[in-house]
């Protein structure tokens, strides 16, 4: 297979780290692809042409899609004459739907061949969508099981890879435990997010919860997990402004699967951080505040009863819960420090809640997929790189 071309838009940190597994994958079988377009640091060392870096992308709800209205529309501009102009055998969509969606669709006027990695969550906000998706996207590669039913009967090609997290996590447990800074037992996990703002409004509140535990258990530590140096500076910039905290807590850098691995609980900001915290076998409470304008909106389009990936992912597993989510949810208003610490406290206590969890994510680990997600992802994208539209 020689001189094939693949663009590639990424436009999220989480999105370039599987591409270039996928691209890694890929060059293992030693298929020569040039890979261009929207990507970050995993790509690039992947030895793809980064066109725009993925951390200009970033963009945290409705209103600072708005105010970055006018760049979107640029960079959109650029790609689309870029795929015009080099007619690329593949282009590999991963995430990122407000972007990738309407980029689809173009590709699909000019007759390109599209693959969507790890599929928009349509199936929550807006299913309507789902038979244009269809039409515009030429094979879809899932990473959640439910998925491939949610397109049932469409004509899309859609196949179960499983999730790229699974690998990542299997290795994390089969190492030696890390030597962490907990300063105490129970030992607490803190997710607050990976932006800004996310940082901004919700590690607050889970750092006024984690001084009401450590009232209730006075030996407690406590770690809060932060995925790079940036956000390391945000969470300590966030830190020093508050006044009420636990006396031993740490900040640790680039280690979240092992302090998740080693956490009695934690506190996990919604988003994919609740599937790496399931994977690594910690009961959790999901958190989530956002702007109330961000929030009003999202009521009005979600669809699903549950705004934790873990949750979705548990549900569409066992039907028995009438409801209930698998980990309670602290959405917004609900989201306060008393209710987080009464909501973490029976999960760090041996006895049925903290039992029935630990059950609950046995059944969401395997439905996850056994590892090697971006080897059967890279299987698919050669396929497709060997013909062209």
């Amino acid at each position: 297979m020689k001189n094939k071309s693949m663009l590639i838009i990424a436009g999220e940190i989480s999105g370039d780290m599987h591409a270039a597994a996928l691209v890694r994958a890929l060059q293992r079988r030693q298929v020569n692809v040039a890979c261009f377009g929207i990507g970050g640091d995993a790509l690039r060392a992947a030895g793809m042409e980064i066109i725009h870096d993925a951390r200009e992308m970033a963009v945290l709800g409705f209103t600072d899609v708005l105010l970055k209205y006018r760049f979107f529309r640029r960079v959109f501009r650029e790609m689309l004459t870029l795929a015009r102009e080099r007619r690329p055998d593949v282009i590999l969509l991963v995430d990122y739907p407000g972007f990738n969606l309407r980029f689809a669709a173009q590709a699909h006027a000019l007759g390109l061949k599209t693959i969507y990695y790890i599929c928009p969550q349509v199936w929550a906000w807006n299913r309507s969508r789902v038979p244009r998706m269809a039409r515009i996207v030429d094979r879809l590669l899932a990473i959640f099981p439910f998925e491939v039913d949610v397109f049932k009967g469409t004509g899309l090609s859609v196949e179960f890879v499983g999730h790229p997290l699974v690998t990542a996590s299997r290795a994390t447990l089969a190492e030696p435990a890390a030597a962490l800074p907990w300063q105490g037992h129970p030992c607490v996990a803190i997710l607050p997010g990976s932006r800004y703002h996310e940082i901004k409004r919700i590690l607050p509140v889970m750092w006024s919860a984690a001084a009401l535990l450590e009232r209730r258990y006075p030996g407690a530590g406590f770690i809060v997990a932060a995925p790079s140096e940036q956000v390391a500076r945000w969470i300590n910039e966030t830190l020093a402004g508050l006044r009420d905290g636990p006396a031993r807590g740490s900040v640790v850098v680039g280690q979240t699967r092992q302090v998740l691995r080693q956490a009695r609980a934690a506190m996990v900001t919604s988003g994919t951080a609740t599937i790496e915290t399931a994977l690594m076998r910690c009961p959790m409470i999901v958190v989530y505040k956002t702007s109330w304008v961000t929030y009003g909106l999202g009521r009005l389009v979600i669809r699903v009863p549950f705004l934790g990936m873990v949750n979705i992912v548990a549900r569409s597993e066992e039907s028995e819960r009438a409801g209930k989510p698998l980990c309670p949810e602290f959405i917004q208003h609900r989201a306060t420090p008393r209710a987080l610490a009464d909501g973490l406290e029976p999960l760090l206590e041996d006895g049925p809640v903290r039992t029935a969890m630990l059950n609950g994510l046995d059944q969401v680990i395997g439905a996850l997929g056994a590892p090697g997600a971006e080897e059967r992802a890279a299987d698919v994208v050669m396929k497709e790189l060997s013909t062209r539209k």
